[in-house]
């Protein structure tokens, strides 16, 4: 298709109507007009359409035809516009970096922001969306809430695509979404981390996941396909999996269980590099000594991996990258809604610090 056609087609219709002086609710050009003028394929023109319902321009009724919604057009989008950001978290570990990337783009294309935080809670994840919906924003950036988890703002979601609102996620996405995503290949992580210790001698290695995120899941996957490769068989039944809500409590209400899956094991994969921070001074109050008792590996890479007592081995995560990308996406959409809403994807590298022993010889 000749995307030049039907962006004529859109500048065009926008100069008719006002040249024309038409109103609100005012019939407009039939696809079989706007073919015979212009000498185009149905198809052009039905996308040429598409964009000029998409910026509130015209409004198409099946039986009835297409009326001009609006006297004016759209304001374009280099205009002072808003965007909503929603994440699950902001004041800490990567969140800051990533809404640095995200603002940073934003206002080279004279866009604002409005930020919401849910904490990874459902019900503030359909307070922040409603807001946004009664701020006129025009696209919205936003990490799901217990993305592994059933979703009840489908509805919402449903509301913001009739208004032709584009969305883009980050770090995970909904399974059931179109949308596309910006995140890091977190089936890789999982997968490099554990290939790591495997090639440093360990045989007996677990790992604790988040049970209510996709990417608690996704990080699961890889640590499974690496242990298959390696040929632990056995691998599934030496992990533990936490909610969010019991993520503060994890090492004290499973405490024993927690200090068996020590005893039994070389190295650790934890879900975050937090989680591993976390773990390291669990080791430390019951006299383990890492990486010479345990080994401990993370994911991440935040600042945490390199200001915690031992260096965390962990693998690094794009943050403001991730950030910029996700900007630069959403705004790409607003400015062509026809543009292809790819999933950006990026891959993640092992960063080797002090929190891994090699014992042995390697698994290889």
């Amino acid at each position: 298709m000749d995307d030049y056609k039907y962006s004529a087609i859109v500048d065009w219709a926008k100069k008719y109507i006002l040249e024309n002086n038409l109103k609100a609710d005012a019939r407009f050009l039939s696809e079989n007009d706007l073919c015979a003028i212009h000498n185009v394929s149905r198809q052009t023109v039905r996308q040429a359409l598409k964009v000029l319902e998409s910026e509130g321009v015209i409004v198409r009724m099946r039986g009835s035809g297409t009326f001009v919604k609006a006297a004016e057009p759209k304001p374009e989008p280099s205009s002072r516009q808003n965007v909503g950001i929603i994440s699950t978290y902001f004041s800490d570990y990567i969140f800051p970096s990533i809404i640095t990337g995200i603002e940073g783009v934003l206002k080279q294309n004279n866009i604002g922001i409005q930020l919401a935080i849910t904490h990874n809670r459902v019900f503030e994840e359909t307070q922040a969306i409603e807001n946004m919906l009664t701020q006129g924003i025009c696209g919205l950036i936003i990490e799901p809430s217990k993305s592994a988890l059933p979703n009840p703002n489908i509805k919402l979601y449903e509301e913001i695509k009739a208004r032709n609102i584009p969305i883009v996620f980050f770090n995970a996405k909904y399974p059931w979404s179109d949308a596309p995503c910006i995140a890091m290949d977190d089936v890789l992580a999982g997968k490099i981390v554990t290939d790591h210790l495997f090639n440093n001698g360990h045989r007996n290695i677990s790992a604790i996941f988040s049970l209510d995120d996709m990417q608690g899941h996704n990080r699961y996957h890889g640590f499974m396909n690496s242990c298959e490769e390696h040929g632990l068989k056995t691998a599934e039944q030496n992990v533990i999996w936490y909610s969010t809500a019991e993520r503060d409590d994890l090492f004290t209400v499973n405490e024993k269980r927690i200090q068996a899956m020590l005893g039994n094991s070389t190295a650790v994969v934890c879900y975050n590099d937090k989680l591993a921070v976390d773990l390291l001074g669990f080791c430390r109050q019951k006299g383990l000594s890492v990486p010479d008792d345990i080994s401990v590996v993370g994911i991440d890479n935040s600042k945490l991996s390199t200001i915690c007592d031992i260096p965390l081995t962990t693998v690094q995560h794009p943050h403001q990258e991730l950030g910029k990308a996700a900007a630069e996406k959403l705004v790409s959409i607003i400015r062509d809604p026809l543009c292809k809403c790819e999933d950006v994807i990026f891959t993640p590298q092992l960063i080797t610090r002090d929190s891994v022993r090699r014992i042995g010889r390697s698994a290889r």
